[in-house]
Formats: C-alpha cells, structure tokens, sequence
C-alpha cells in the first residue's frame, strides 16, 4: 500500500461502529438501569500481541466513553497452560496502552465454586449428565452441521449417578479424559455447539491460584457468560468466532438467571495483519524453537515486541481507529499499521544524526584541532523542542552508501569532483580518495571545505544537489543497531495448506550492525528513548543498552519499501 493510498484512508474515518450504536440504543432504551460495564478476558496462556489491543481499545475505551466501568478478568480454567508470568505481562501491557481496571482484577477462578454449584444444579434439573466415553468418542457422535448426532448411551443417568460421578470425578478418583460432564440439550440443534457440550473435563494439574482445591474445570463456555453474569456486566464483546457459540451462551444464562438482567454478546471481526501470524500457539513455537530471541523480541506482534520496538500507545491506537469494527473478517495491510507509528514518531521523536555504515571523511584544508559547534533543530515539526549543539571537526564518518567512485547520473551524493552539504555545516568537495590495496574498498575519502558556507550564517545561500548527515569521528560513540523487519516473508504464512508458515520466515528480519558510529547527545538516552536517525529511519534504545554499549533498535523505516520490493 502506497504512502499516498495510506494518507487517504487516514483521512476517511469510520463512522460510529455498529458495536457503539448497539450500547447507544441500550442507553437510549435504559436497559441496565442506564448502566455500561464491559470486560476484557484474557487467558493467562501466553503474551498479549497486538490483536488483542484491538479488543482492549473497544471494551475499555467503549466504557471510558459513556462513563462505565470496564473489568479485567483473568479466564484462568486451564492450569496446564496457564502461569503467572503471562497474567504480569497482561496487566503490564494494558496499562501501557493507557488503561486501567481500578480495583476490578477478577479471575474465573474466583466463581469456581459457584460455578460448581451451577453444574450441580443442572444435574440436579436433569440438564447435565456425566459422560464415560472418550473425547474422540464423542466428537463422532455430533454428527455434522447437515446431520444430526447420536445420543451419548449415558445421556439418560439418573440424578443421583450422575451427582455421585461428579463429585468423584473432583475428588480425583478417575484419570484425566475418562469422565466428563456434559449439558443435555438438543443432539439434533442445527448449531454444533448446542449437541450436548462438554462444560467440565478433569484435569489433575496443580492450579496457580487454587493449588489443589479442585481436580475438575468449567470449559470457556461454561465458565465465560456465568462469569459476565456474576459480574454484572452488560456488555459483553468477543470475536467473530464467538458468534456461533452465542446461543450457548444465552442458554446456560437462562438456566442461571433470576431476574430480566441478561449480559448482551456482541461480535466484531478479529484483527488479523499480512506477513504476521496472530495465533498465541504458533508465536509460542517461535519462542520455544529459537525462531525468536523471546515473547518480546522486537519481530513479535506482541505488545511487549512492539513496545521494546519503539512502537507508541498511540500509534497502535491510531491504526485500530482506522481499520474500525465490522462484522467482516479480513486481513489488514502491516503498512497501515506502520504508517501509523511513522506519523506518530514524526510528531514526538528528535532528528539525531547515526552512521550505521561508516565511511572517514578527512576535510584536509580543515584546521587540525579545531572544533566547532554546529546548531541543529530537535524536530522541525515540534518548535518546543528545541535546538542542540555537536561537534564538528577535521574528521567525519558518512554513510558507505554516501560515497562512489563511479556514480550513475543522478547521483547528488558525494563522489571524486562532486560537492554536498553537511546538513547543518559546510559545503565539502571530493578531492580524491584511498582504497585497500587487499580489498579494493573505499578507506578514507578527501575533501575541502569552503569555510563562508557553514549553514545559517552570511554566505551559506549556496545551492548543492546533495546534503548528507555526519558525525565527528573524534566525539563519536560506537554502538550496535539492530535493522529489524518483517518476520515473514509471505503476506499469509499461516494459510498457506501445503505449507508450514515456518517456511515463510524471513532471513533477513534482523540484521545486526557493530561499529555504527552515533552523536555524543545519543550517550545519555534510556532505554525505550525514541528518535529519528536522520535520512535512515526511527530507532528505539533497546532494554540491553548500556552508556558503555548503546543498544538501537529500529522502528520502522522513513519510507515503506515493501511496496516496492513486491511489485
């Protein structure tokens, strides 16, 4: 996607979603006594990525908007899979994004015990029976979405067997997949997820919170609407996929409820982004297989990748307003995305000058040990930033790039006879240049200045094609950069049947850079410091920079060159 179809599209906002209009015409109507209490429910089974951020923005920014609450709940039924490190990692992101819970910190396995008593009553109605038979078993007998299925042989126990099972089935008498409990409600229901669904199975894992209290667990679609029902909320906001399970939902409501109070689910499209795969199992394999360096590695569509990418709260923010809520599935282009921090970055980030490539620059008619301070802007589009000083001196490090000895035509950058600008020093030419003699490379290239040119002062009108950034070489830091891109070199490398989306990995997503040559002002940034590296991109400090070891991670280039690339 082009820059400018990007700017066009920035300019055409959504209209109210139809999500926001369903909580309008609630309001309207006084359903919930006027009230707006939304969740967000995540699983503490992995890190958080960024279409997750999209259902954040809605559930809190919905209830932050019409001046509800928004509670964070932890659907922690699964302790296999489950660990503290995820839950931290989840709070921390949210935060992050600029929103807060207050003190409404929930966990399914806050209503385990209500939750159990549910299933008891259920039995107790003859609306649950436990089920001998084996997970592939019963699959089998669900028949298919154009046949009805096969009633289980145990659907018809008595009240009094099936309460005796569960309770056995919780004090650990029975191995893991041998028994389940199942809802008895239509094995011929067009929707699959009505066929008798299993909404407790035993597992024998220690829990995180509960220890060893109990050797049984609500399935998600047990556990989730009773809890959106013990917590009062009213409205409760899911993915697409949700959509089929909702009649499930509305149903073990019914059972529940005591009163005309019912949470509404509403479903909106998940978020779902080219050369990206999205699913928390296969980032985990990336993770555990070494593919990445860890959940937060800079190449990651985790929040935490993002962030120690240098990608803002705001930029993220600003892409999800613009690809909106639908009922529509589809895959959204990374190049709004990173239009997105690109614009947000050009607003907040200082321009500093970085050598990533360096190239000596011997200015041989400049005097030897003299230094002088040159005044550059902090960011052209902010006044309130201010100016800062570096230092210029006999010796520069340019990009290699910068530099050729037999230049096409239209090449404005510096070669033998040629003449550029400093930005925001003088003008230099090319006298002549010193080769390895092993090698063949460029080594050093000469040049002189005309000293009445130094910008911003009497004389500096003249006009050169060419302005190129610097660094003294005296007053240099070394530093490492890290040129991060996209990890997949396939707009879908997850949906590709015959493929492994490992195959599609991208060799070139980091490509680490030693010796780049950065500005003394760079000596005192801190992590998570943003900043334009002139002429070459925006760069994040990453969490592993030292003074002593200066740590760059790149953001995102100044221009996006995947377009090109795949034309």
């Amino acid at each position: 996607m082009s820059e400018e179809n990007l700017k066009e599209k920035e300019e055409i906002k959504p209209s109210i979603s139809f999500i926001e209009q369903f909580i309008a015409d609630d309001l309207k109507e006084g359903k919930n006594s006027g009230r707006i209490h939304t969740r967000f429910p995540p699983e503490p089974n992995g890190y958080l990525h960024i279409g997750h951020a999209k259902a954040i923005c809605l559930s809190f920014g919905m209830a932050q908007k019409y001046g509800g609450k928004c509670n964070l709940r932890f659907d922690d039924t699964n302790p296999v899979k489950e660990d503290v490190e995820y839950i931290d990692s989840i709070k921390e992101d949210i935060h992050w994004l600029g929103f807060d819970w207050e003190n409404r910190e929930f966990y399914a396995s806050d209503y385990f015990g209500k939750l159990y008593d549910f299933a008891t009553d259920l039995i107790k109605r003859g609306l649950a029976y436990v089920d001998d038979q084996t997970a592939e078993i019963i699959s089998a007998q669900k028949g298919t979405p154009t046949q009805p299925g096969t009633e289980s042989p145990f659907r018809e126990r008595t009240v009094s067997e099936n309460l005796d099972l569960f309770v056995r089935m919780n004090n650990g008498e029975f191995e893991e997949g041998s028994h389940v409990l199942r809802a008895k409600i239509d094995m011929t229901s067009p929707n699959m997820h009505m066929r008798d669904p299993i909404i407790y199975r035993i597992i024998k894992t220690s829990h995180h919170r509960t220890g060893n209290k109990w050797m049984v667990y609500p399935m998600y679609d047990f556990a989730h609407g009773q809890s959106d029902y013990f917590e009062g909320i009213t409205h409760s906001l899911c993915t697409l996929e949700f959509e089929v399970h909702r009649p499930l939902y509305n149903w073990l409501i019914d059972q529940l409820k005591t009163g005309d109070y019912r949470p509404r689910q509403i479903e909106f499209n998940r978020l779902n982004l080219t050369y990206t795969v999205m699913s928390k199992r296969k980032l985990l394999q990336l993770v555990q297989e070494g593919s990445v360096s860890g959940w937060d590695d800079p190449r990651m569509p985790t929040l935490c990748g993002l962030r120690r990418r240098g990608y803002t709260p705001e930029s993220i923010k600003k892409f999800i307003d613009l690809i909106g809520y639908t009922k529509v599935e589809a895959i959204n282009d990374v190049s709004l995305l990173e239009h997105a921090v690109r614009e947000d970055l050009n607003l907040r980030t200082p321009r500093v000058f970085a050598v990533l490539n360096p190239l000596k620059v011997i200015i041989t008619n400049y005097p030897e040990g003299k230094v002088e301070e040159v005044e550059l802007i902090n960011n052209p589009e902010d006044e309130t930033k201010g100016t800062r000083n570096i230092p210029f001196s006999r010796e520069i490090f340019i990009e290699q790039d910068d530099f050729m000895e037999n230049p096409p035509k239209k090449f404005f950058r510096l070669a033998p006879g040629n003449e550029v600008r400093l930005k925001g020093a003088y003008i230099i030419k090319c006298d002549g240049f010193k080769k390895n003699e092993k090698t063949g490379s460029i080594e050093e290239v000469y040049c002189t200045y005309e000293p009445d040119t130094r910008s911003g002062e009497p004389g500096s009108e003249k006009k050169v094609k060419g302005t190129l950034h610097w660094v003294s070489a005296k007053h240099a830091i070394n530093a490492e950069v890290r040129l991060y891109d996209r990890l997949f070199n396939h707009e879908d490398p997850a949906g590709q049947k015959d493929d492994d989306y490992r195959n599609f990995l991208n060799p070139g997503s980091l490509k680490v850079l030693r010796g780049c040559k950065i500005e003394p002002s760079l000596g005192s940034a801190k992590p998570l410091d943003k900043f334009q590296f002139q002429r070459l991109g925006y760069f994040c400090v990453d969490y592993e920079s030292t003074r002593e070891n200066p740590v760059f991670n790149r953001t995102v280039q100044l221009k996006d060159t995947w377009s090109k690339i795949n034309k």
